[in-house]
C-alpha cells in the first residue's frame, strides 16, 4: 500500500528531522541509552527491565526513522554507537539519579530561581486530523500571541480575541498533570529525540502500554501542517488512532505517505480568504526573544483515560516543518485519551495554550523544579480565573460589572500581599517595584531645605545623561510637535491678556517670559519634562487685580513687583519648611471643582467677549460704511463674521480632536492631524479672514521687534516705587496677600502636575523634584514681574503630551493588545530648544498680526470645553439627568447609593456657586484663599456624612494613565486641573 514517492518522503523526513543526526533508538541494541538506564535503575530496584525486553522486539518503526546510529548518554550529550557509556551522575549527597532523572536534566541544570531566564511566548495548539487523502496528520488549529486566533470555517484567520474557557476542560488539565509525565531541563535537540524520550517515561510511568509505543511514536513524528482556505482543522474530520493490527481504515494507510510539499500548503494558505482577510504576519508581531510551546492533542482508542506529558527542554530547539514561524520551541505538551462525549480534547488544548501563553503561569513553567510547582501554578491560574454560571445569555452590560473583580484578581494575581516579591519578578511581569521610603521626594527631612537639597542630590548627578539621552530622532519630533502646542496658548492667552489689562501686557510680554523661564528651567530643574506657561487660573488673577488697582487708582504694573518680591519671599519659606508635602491633602474633590470653575470661565469669557462684539458691532439695515481700516463705529458683518470665525475655529479644532482618535486614515496619520489640530484649526480660520476683505475683524495687537505691548505706558524695566505717582507704602506690604492667592494657584498647577508625570505607571526613572521645581517657577516669574513679564506656572495637558511624545513605547506586542512603555527620553534638551523657538516666534510679528481674535476667542471655548471631559464632577452632574438604569458600571455608581452621590455632588456644586459668587464681586482676588477652604471641608466635615468607603469611590484617584490613546480618550483625561 505503500505509494511510489514513500522512499523519497522518508528520506527528505530524515533530513528534516535530523539535521544534527537523529539519535537511532537502535531497538534491538538499546542505543538509545537503555543500557545505561538498567545499569543506573538496577542499583534502584527499577522495573524498567520488565517492558524493555519487550520493547527491543519492536522493529517495524526502524524503516520509519533515519539510519545513523548515534545515542544520548545520562547527561542527554550524543555520543557515537559502539563509544563506552558515561557514568552515572550522582546527585551533591552521593546517591544516584534515579529513574525519571534520566535524559531529563543534565548534571548542575538547576540553578536558582532567580537565576532562570524567562522569554515571552508564543502557542501553537495541533490537532490529529485525517486529510483529504485519508492520511493522519497534525493541523494547526490556533495560534496565542497573548491573544487567541483561531482558523474560521469561511477559510481565514479570525481576529484576535480573548481565550473563554470551559471550566470541565481547566479540571481536566489539574486531573490529567497530576498523574501525567512531567519532565524538565529534556537534553535534546529534535522532535523524534523528544519523542523518544517522551514515551519512555510514559511507559515507565504507567500511562502506555510497552505494545503502543510504536503507534504512539509514529504519530507524534506525522507531518505538521497548516490550514489554508481549502482544508483546515474546522473542516478536516478529526482523527481517531488505533493500535497496529485492529484492521480500521484509519491505520491501513501509511502514516508517512508522499505530501504536497509543506511550503505550497503554507503559500495557499497566505491567499486571500472570502471575507478579505489575509494570514497575519505574525514573524512582525512575534518578540525577538520569544520561544514558542508546541500542543498537541488528538485521540487514541487504545488509551483508557485521558493522559498528558509535559515536557520543557534544557534549551529551546528550533524543530523544522513544525511551526508557522520560525521560533524555537522549549515546552511541548501532548494530550492523548479516548474518544469520550463527556471530554473535548480541542477545548483541552485551548486551555493549555491560553494557559502557557499567560505570563505568570509561563513564568511558573519555566522555574518549577517538579510535578508539584506545575500543580501550584494551575491552582493559581485558577483562583484568578471567573467562572459564569449556567444562567442566560447576560448582556454586555451585565458582563461589564465582571471588569472591577477581575482587576482585583490581576492585582491579586501580579503582586501577592502575603508574598514579598524580588525585584526581577516585577520586572518580568511589567510592574515596578515600590520605591522605598527613602525614595519618596515628597517625604520630610525635619531640616531647613532638607527636601530641596535632597532633589539636587537626587537629579543633578544624572545631569550628563540627561544630554546624552536627547540624541535620539524621537526628541527632534517632540521639539517640533510639543513647540506648536506650546505655541498656540501661548499666542491665545497673549491676546487675551493684552485686553484684559489694556495693553499692560500682551504677546510680546508672554512670548519672551516664556522664553526665558523655560530656558532657565530647562537648564536648572529637577523635572525638566515638564512644560512652564502662562494657564487659564492665572489669567483669570490678571483680570481680577487688575480690576482692583484700576478701581483704587493704583498702577497694576508696579503692583505686580510688589507681588514678585513676596512670592519669592514665600516660596523660600516654603521650601525651607519644606512644604510640599501639603500636596499629598488635595483631594480631587478640590482639583474637580476647581477646574470645572475655570472650564466655565472659559465658556462664559468666550461668548461675553461674542456678546460684546455684537453690541459694538450691531446688526442694522442701513450702516455707515467708512473707508478707514479700523472703523469708530458700527461695522456691516462683523458681528456674524466673528461669531463664523469662533464657531468655525471651535468646530475644527474640536472635530480634529475627535478624528484622532477615530478608524480613519492610518494611526500615525490621524495622530499627527490630531496632535496639530490647534494651529491647523488658527491657520485656516485666520486664512479664511484673510480672504474676505469687505468685513472688518479685529485683530491680534503684536508689536514689532522685542518692543513691549503698550510702549507709551510702561518699559521694560518697571520702577518698584511707581512711574507717574509713588506707590502707596500700605500696598506694598499688603501685597502680601495677593502674593498668598498667586502663590497658591502656581502650587496647586505645578505640584499637582509634576505628580500626574510621575506616576509610577509612567516608568520615569530619574526622579522628580517638588521643592526645586517649586522653588524656580516662583521665583522666576517674582523677577519677571520686575520686567513687566506674567510669571508662569507647570501646564497639565503641555506637560503630559511632552512626556507622551518622549515615550517608546513596544513595538513587539501582542495582536490586539495596547503596547507596553520601555522608557521615556527624560532629557533636557527638547524643553530648551522648544524655548528657543518660542523665543524667536516673537519676529513673526508679520504673521501674527492677521489672526483675528474671534480665532482666539474659538480656542478659548476649545479649552474650556475638552478640559470638562476629564472631570468625574462633570460626568456625575450628567448623571443627575439621567435614569439610574443608564448610568455607567463605575465604582462611584456601583458602590454608592444612587441618592447619596447625588449629595456628594451637590455639595461640590454649591462651593461652585460661591466660589462664581466671589468671582463675580470685587472680592475676586480672593478666590484661591476660598478654594483652598474646600481641603478642610473635605477633610473633616464630609467624613461625618459619608462613610469612608462611599469617600474612596467618589473621591479617588483613579484617573489611567494614557499612553496610546484609544477611541474617544485623549490626555484630557488624565487631567484634573486646567490649563
Amino acid at each position: 500500500m505503500e505509494g511510489p514517492g514513500q522512499e523519497a518522503y522518508e528520506e527528505r523526513m530524515r533530513r528534516n528531522l535530523d539535521p544534527e543526526g537523529y539519535e537511532d533508538p537502535g531497538i534491538k541494541s538499546s542505543s538509545l541509552s537503555l543500557g545505561e538506564m538498567s545499569r543506573a535503575g538496577a542499583s534502584t530496584g527499577s522495573p524498567l527491565h520488565a517492558w524493555r525486553a519487550r520493547a527491543e522486539e519492536l522493529t517495524p518503526l526502524r524503516q520509519y526513522l533515519p539510519s545513523r546510529r548515534r545515542c544520548y548518554d545520562l547527561d542527554g550529550r550524543r555520543r557515537a554507537a559502539g563509544a563506552p557509556p558515561r557514568q552515572a551522575s550522582y546527585r551533591g549527597g552521593g546517591q544516584p539519579l534515579s529513574e525519571t532523572d534520566v535524559d531529563l536534566e543534565a548534571a548542575g541544570s538547576r540553578r536558582p530561581v532567580s537565576q532562570r531566564d524567562t522569554h515571552e511566548g508564543y502557542v501553537e495548539l495541533h490537532e490529529l486530523v485525517m486529510d483529504s487523502n485519508k492520511e493522519l496528520c497534525w493541523m494547526e488549529a490556533g495560534h496565542w500571541l497573548k491573544l487567541e486566533e483561531d482558523f474560521k470555517e469561511a477559510g481565514h484567520w479570525g481576529q484576535p480575541h480573548l481565550s473563554f474557557l470551559t471550566y470541565h476542560s481547566l479540571l481536566e488539565i489539574r486531573r490529567a498533570l497530576a498523574k501525567g509525565a512531567v519532565l524538565l531541563d529534556v537534553a535534546a535537540n529534535s522532535l523524534p529525540a523528544i519523542a523518544h524520550i517522551l514515551i519512555d517515561q510514559m511507559i515507565y510511568e504507567g500511562q502506555i502500554k510497552p505494545q503502543d509505543r510504536d503507534d504512539i511514536l509514529r504519530t507524534l513524528l506525522l507531518q505538521h501542517k497548516h490550514p489554508s482556505e481549502a482544508k483546515s482543522a474546522r473542516t478536516l474530520p478529526p482523527a481517531q488512532l488505533q493500535r497496529s493490527g485492529t484492521g480500521q481504515a484509519e491505520t491501513e494507510q501509511p502514516l508517512l505517505r508522499e505530501q504536497q510539499p509543506l511550503e505550497m500548503s503554507r503559500l495557499a494558505g497566505a491567499e486571500q480568504g472570502p471575507s478579505g482577510a489575509t494570514r497575519p504576519q505574525l514573524p512582525e508581531k512575534v518578540p525577538e526573544d520569544a520561544e514558542a510551546t508546541l500542543v498537541l492533542v488528538g485521540c487514541a482508542a487504545f488509551l483508557e483515560q485521558p493522559t498528558l506529558a509535559f515536557v520543557r527542554l534544557k534549551a529551546a530547539v528550533r524543530l523544522d516543518a513544525v511551526l508557522d514561524v520560525p521560533l524555537p520551541v522549549r515546552f511541548l505538551f501532548v494530550v492523548l485519551g479516548p474518544d469520550s462525549p463527556h471530554v473535548s480534547y480541542h477545548e483541552i488544548g485551548r486551555a493549555v495554550s491560553t494557559m502557557m501563553s499567560e505570563r505568570v503561569f509561563r513564568r511558573d513553567a519555566y522555574l518549577a523544579e517538579g510535578r508539584q510547582d506545575l500543580l501550584q501554578g494551575v491552582e493559581d491560574f485558577l483562583e484568578a480565573s471567573i467562572v459564569l454560571p449556567p444562567t442566560e445569555t447576560p448582556s454586555e452590560q451585565l458582563l461589564r460589572s465582571l471588569v472591577p473583580l477581575q482587576h482585583e484578581l490581576l492585582r491579586r494575581r501580579y503582586q501577592p500581599p502575603a508574598k514579598a516579591l524580588d525585584k526581577g519578578f516585577l520586572k518580568d511581569l511589567g510592574l515596578k517595584a515600590p520605591a522605598p521610603e527613602d525614595d519618596d521626594p515628597l517625604r520630610r527631612t525635619g531640616q531647613p531645605f532638607g527636601g530641596l537639597v535632597r532633589d539636587i542630590r537626587r537629579r543633578y548627578p544624572k545631569y550628563l545623561s540627561d544630554i546624552k539621552d536627547a540624541l535620539s530622532p524621537q526628541c527632534l519630533a517632540a521639539v517640533i510637535f510639543i513647540y506648536f502646542a506650546a505655541l498656540s496658548p501661548a499666542v491665545t492667552f497673549g491676546g487675551l491678556l493684552s485686553e484684559k489689562t489694556k495693553g499692560m501686557m500682551g504677546v510680546s510680554e508672554l512670548l519672551i517670559s516664556t522664553c526665558v523661564q523655560c530656558i532657565l528651567f530647562s537648564i536648572l530643574s529637577a523635572q525638566p519634562l515638564l512644560v512652564v506657561g502662562f494657564s487659564g487660573p492665572l489669567l483669570v488673577f490678571e483680570e481680577a487685580f487688575y480690576s482692583f488697582c484700576n478701581n483704587h487708582n493704583m498702577e497694576y504694573i508696579v503692583g505686580r513687583v510688589w507681588i514678585g518680591f513676596w512670592l519669592i519671599l514665600l516660596v523660600l519659606v516654603v521650601v525651607a519648611c519644606e512644604g510640599s508635602f501639603l500636596v499629598r491633602y488635595l483631594s480631587r474633590y478640590t482639583q474637580e471643582i476647581f477646574s470645572f470653575l475655570i472650564s466655565l470661565i472659559f465658556i462664559y469669557e468666550t461668548f461675553s467677549k461674542l456678546v460684546t462684539i455684537f453690541k459694538n458691532h450691531p446688526l442694522k439695515q442701513h450702516y455707515e460704511v467708512q473707508s478707514n481700516v479700523k472703523p469708530t463705529g458700527p461695522a456691516p458683518n462683523t458681528a456674524l463674521l466673528s461669531l463664523v470665525l469662533m464657531a468655525g475655529t471651535f468646530f475644527l479644532a474640536f472635530f480634529l480632536r475627535k478624528f484622532k482618535n477615530s478608524a480613519f486614515l492610518p494611526g500615525k496619520v490621524r495622530r499627527l492631524i490630531g496632535d496639530f489640530g490647534v494651529p491647523i484649526s488658527i491657520f485656516i480660520m485666520a486664512l479664511a479672514d484673510f480672504f474676505i476683505k469687505d468685513t472688518y475683524t479685529q485683530k491680534l495687537e503684536v508689536p514689532k521687534g522685542l518692543q513691549v505691548t503698550n510702549s507709551s505706558a510702561r518699559g521694560w524695566f518697571i520702577n518698584p516705587m511707581g512711574k507717574d505717582n509713588t506707590f502707596p507704602i500700605w500696598m506694598m506690604f499688603a501685597s502680601v496677600v495677593p502674593a498668598i492667592l498667586v502663590f497658591i494657584l502656581i502650587f496647586l498647577e505645578t505640584q499637582i502636575t509634576t505628580l500626574i508625570v510621575s506616576k509610577p505607571e509612567r516608568k520615569l526613572v530619574k526622579g522628580s523634584g517638588f521643592h526645586l521645581d517649586l522653588l524656580l517657577i516662583v521665583a522666576m516669574g517674582g523677577l519677571a514681574a520686575l520686567f513687566g513679564m506674567p510669571w508662569l506656572s507647570a501646564t497639565t495637558v503641555r506637560t503630559i503630551t511632552h512626556a507622551n511624545a518622549l515615550t517608546v513605547m513596544s513595538k513587539t506586542s501582542a495582536p490586539g493588545e495596547k503596547s507596553q512603555i520601555l522608557e521615556v527620553k527624560e532629557q533636557r534638551i527638547s524643553g530648551l530648544l522648544v524655548a528657543v523657538l518660542i523665543g524667536v516666534s516673537i519676529l513673526m510679528e508679520p504673521i501674527l498680526k492677521h489672526i483675528p481674535l474671534a480665532v482666539l476667542f474659538g480656542i478659548f471655548l476649545y479649552m474650556g470645553v475638552t478640559s470638562l471631559f476629564g472631570i468625574q464632577l462633570f460626568d456625575r452632574i450628567l448623571l443627575l439627568l439621567m435614569p439610574p438604569k443608564y448610568h455607567p458600571r463605575e465604582p462611584y455608581v456601583t458602590r454608592v447609593k444612587t441618592w447619596r452621590m447625588h449629595l456628594f455632588t451637590f455639595t461640590q456644586i454649591i462651593v461652585l456657586v460661591l466660589l462664581w459668587v466671589v468671582k463675580s464681586t470685587p472680592a475676586s482676588l480672593a478666590l484661591p484663599f476660598v478654594l483652598i477652604l474646600t481641603v478642610p471641608l473635605r477633610r473633616f466635615l464630609l467624613p461625618k456624612i459619608f462613610r469612608d468607603v462611599e469617600l474612596k469611590c467618589l473621591d479617588a484617584d483613579d484617573v489611567v494613565v494614557t499612553f496610546e490613546e484609544a477611541e474617544g480618550t485623549d490626555v484630557y483625561n488624565e487631567v484634573q486641573m486646567p490649563t
